[in-house]
């Protein structure tokens, strides 16, 4: 059986791809094992390759025309494994020390809405459906979907769309604050390509400390409380030798910019 998943690293950047369109890309035990295999790996090329710097990026593809069609109904009907086990794919997305993307287009439905979730930013398509759809399969949401999903879109839209049944489209979803932007469908991974690529051009570390910080502040009840947070990590930003050397290059180049005459004019 040909892989159903894929992983593709280049620059830094690691492309994960559900490639199960026969099955239009259910959340089977095999492909939520399989995703959460790539996606270790993918992070554990970052330790190894220390020439290149490793993965310092990921983004979430699918082969279309469905993005994700939720959790295998087969695999809920035999119960052969422990309902928790089926999420480890989306765990591993989002328990990722990197930045990730997720790049979709088509229908996201179900258990499949978790995966964009899971990911720190999302660039839909114009083709892109986002239709939690769970209790119309008479399941209750799972994975931690209810929080995620009330955390972007706020209590009364994860009502809208778990308890009535309500759908976002690319461009709604945007509005609604579950996706950052909305593009056609030819342009999102060049689009989620372009972000991921300008994240692995920075600092590793500054940017996983920068994640990590972000994911903390979040639950603060308090900018008080932030602001301490953010204080020791900047701290410990300026405190690394990236600091000092991006610092020096900058200072370089703007004194090089003084230094050349205005475009047009020539020095006597």
């Amino acid at each position: 059986m040909a892989d159903i998943v894929r992983v593709d690293i280049e620059a830094g950047v690691g492309v994960v791809t559900l490639a199960d369109p026969g099955r239009r890309n259910a959340l089977s035990r095999q492909l939520s094992d399989a995703l959460a295999a790539a996606v270790r790996d993918a992070l554990a090329a970052a330790v190894r390759d220390a020439l290149d710097g490793g993965v310092r990026a990921l983004v979430l593809a699918a082969e279309p025309p469905v993005f994700c069609a939720g959790g295998s109904l087969d695999d809920l009907l035999r119960r052969e494994h422990p309902l928790g086990e089926t999420y480890a794919g989306f765990l591993a997305l989002a328990d990722a020390p990197v930045p990730t993307i997720a790049a979709v287009t088509g229908a996201a439905i179900g258990a499949g809405v978790n995966l964009p979730l899971a990911c720190d930013v999302v660039i839909a398509g114009e083709s892109a459906r986002f239709d939690p759809r769970f209790l119309d399969v008479g399941i209750h949401p799972g994975g931690g979907h209810l929080w995620r999903l009330a955390r972007r879109v706020g209590p009364q839209g994860a009502a809208a769309l778990v308890l009535c049944g309500d759908t976002l489209t690319g461009p709604e979803a945007v509005g609604a604050g579950l996706a950052w932007r909305c593009v056609p469908d030819g342009e999102v991974l060049g689009t989620a390509l372009r972000l991921a690529r300008r994240a692995a051009a920075r600092s590793p570390e500054l940017v996983r400390r920068t994640k990590e910080t972000l994911r903390a502040t979040t639950g603060y009840g308090q900018a008080v409380e932030a602001a301490a947070l953010e204080l020791r990590a900047q701290q410990w930003s300026v405190e690394q030798p990236h600091f000092t050397e991006t610092v020096r290059a900058l200072r370089e180049r703007i004194g090089s910019a003084d230094q050349k005459p205005p475009s047009g004019s020539r020095r006597l």
